[in-house]
């Protein structure tokens, strides 16, 4: 199976299979019976794609409540260093977090179930990032953290003082005064 499990209950890296000859390449990015097999159960409803520049910083977001997001995310052009963080309430990787080169090179995917929060900066000159979602996005229900909070210990691999941000990233607060994710079992999206 193209599935490697991490540390992280539910965070799964998808490596598709690649067939290339003298034309170029052919893969497969998602097939539901395939996630199905490995146990994702995530029926995504919305897609997104972001194009940015070298030092683009955007995170940590999540969706809080029944606006809970799962997400399989993807570089197709250039290179980010994608990072996410649990903040699922009891987990035992909770205030952890996980990074992973994904570019249009590897062509790896990262599934991110619910109770993560999630963000991305550019290592290339450009990028095209690109995700699916198992839920609509809610302004409403919007949370994030900050993307410096010593406490995450996060090596964004660039000099912070370069990086490029909204101005709703360089509020975000720290991890310390958000509130646990808390995880409905019957939303779950992977066994």
């Amino acid at each position: 199976m193209p599935f490697i499990k991490t540390a992280f209950s539910g965070l799964i890296i998808f490596e598709p299979k690649i067939w290339g000859d003298s034309r170029g390449y052919f893969f497969e990015s998602y097939n539901q019976n395939v996630f199905k097999a490995a146990g994702i159960h995530a029926h995504f409803v919305q897609d997104n794609q972001a194009r940015s520049s070298f030092g683009v910083l955007r995170g940590l977001h999540y969706q809080l409540g029944e606006s809970a997001q799962s997400k399989l995310v993807r570089c197709i052009e250039g290179e980010v260093l994608d990072v996410v963080v649990d903040i699922r309430e009891g987990s035992p990787t909770y205030g952890k977090s996980f990074t992973i080169r994904l570019s249009a090179e590897n062509k790896k995917q990262l599934f991110v179930p619910r109770g993560f929060a999630h963000g991305y900066v550019v290592l290339s000159e450009m990028a095209e990032f690109a995700y699916k979602c198992d839920n609509f996005y809610d302004k409403n229900r919007e949370g994030g953290l900050a993307f410096d909070d010593p406490a995450l210990k996060i090596d964004w691999e660039i000099d912070l003082s370069k990086a490029l941000l909204s101005e709703k990233d360089l509020v975000n607060p720290k991890f310390g005064a958000h509130k646990p994710f808390h995880i409905n079992p019957s939303k779950h999206t992977t066994n």
